[in-house]
């Protein structure tokens, strides 16, 4: 059998190999040529998988080793009969801890402590889940929406424009699809408080770039519109700018590619259904205080350099993205 996977999916060389022909290339230079003869794709957010490279391949296999699935075209491949299969909460911890060095660097920077904002959640899954226990254990007052967990469990979440009302900080935690693109636009953002802090480390499209920057609000972007093209001064202006690396831990890298092999293994009998990579250590959940997280973070994640980092060259996004050097998760 042959895989094609992006050459920029950690920890996987030399894994399917003894089972696999597999060819490695850049996720954005994977053409129809490249695929009519593969069995299975492994891929990141920047392939597109649709009809137009999937078509008249043999391809029957398409995992992607992130929580996402917009780039992929899921009604085709239902009708061609491919399966496909995500990474869902893998990076889950690697974005709380963004959210956290984001948070502590407000807090310096605007001279406050957590008892005295409250912070708005949009999407309670995975990520928003793990942002929203540890915010309250931190002091903060946390409100949260999710429209489909409140549909379903009846959990007391609020409408996004009463949270964007009552938030100083308002992050968003969603997928991207049809109900959740430009979720802050215009109408949102003029909703907000005005010194409120908009942050967002979901998809790029959730956040209508052009409102935001009209807005006149303060913001963190780690994902943006047309990305790796960025809206210079969305860019210029933001207080905190990072190219889409919130959950790029070493843990959280090492669970998308061990799903992605796991289940890759299941779907075709390779022998590596518990496969997960030897040389990273699991995620130790623990709490962690307000204090400790102040005095630790820096030596962990300095968010502040990162972002200096990307200002000064933005035209190396893609190469500062793909060459990070992924941060431990330590609570």
């Amino acid at each position: 059998m042959k895989i094609v996977a992006d050459s920029a999916i950690p920890y996987l060389e030399g894994v399917l190999e003894p089972y696999a022909e597999v060819c490695r290339l850049p996720g954005s230079a994977i053409r129809q040529e490249h695929v009519l003869d593969a069995d299975a794709l492994l891929v990141r957010t920047r392939t597109r998988c649709d009809g137009k490279l999937l078509g008249s391949s043999r391809v029957r296999f398409v995992g992607t080793a992130t929580i996402g699935t917009d780039h992929i075209d899921l009604a085709y491949c239902r009708r061609a009969g491919i399966r496909v299969a995500a990474a869902p909460g893998c990076n889950a911890r690697g974005v709380l801890q963004y959210i956290a060095a984001a948070l502590v660097h407000l807090a310096r920077t605007q001279g406050w402590e957590p008892a005295a904002r409250t912070l708005g959640i949009g999407g309670v899954g995975h990520v928003g889940s793990l942002v929203r226990a540890y915010a309250e254990q931190w002091g903060f007052r946390v409100l949260c929406c999710d429209p489909p967990r409140e549909e379903r469990e009846h959990a007391g979440f609020l409408p996004l424009e009463e949270v964007a009302r009552q938030a100083d900080i308002l992050t968003f935690h969603t997928p991207l699809d049809e109900t959740t693109r430009h979720m802050a636009d215009a109408r949102l953002l003029v909703l907000t408080r005005p010194a409120c802090v908009i942050i967002n480390t979901s998809r790029g499209e959730v956040v209508d770039g052009q409102a935001l920057r009209e807005s006149g609000l303060q913001y963190v972007l780690d994902v943006w519109e047309h990305e790796p093209d960025l809206d210079p001064p969305l860019l210029r202006n933001a207080l905190l700018a990072t190219p889409h690396i919130a959950g790029y831990s070493a843990q959280g890298k090492a669970n998308a590619t061990a799903l992605s092999v796991r289940t890759i293994s299941r779907y075709f009998g390779l022998p590596l259904g518990e496969w997960y990579p030897s040389n990273i250590a699991p995620s130790r959940p623990r709490a962690i205080s307000w204090q400790e997280l102040c005095d630790t973070i820096d030596d962990r994640f300095d968010i502040a350099a990162e972002s200096r980092r990307l200002k000064e060259n933005p035209e190396k996004f893609e190469t500062i993205r793909n060459e990070y050097r992924y941060r431990e998760e330590y609570f």
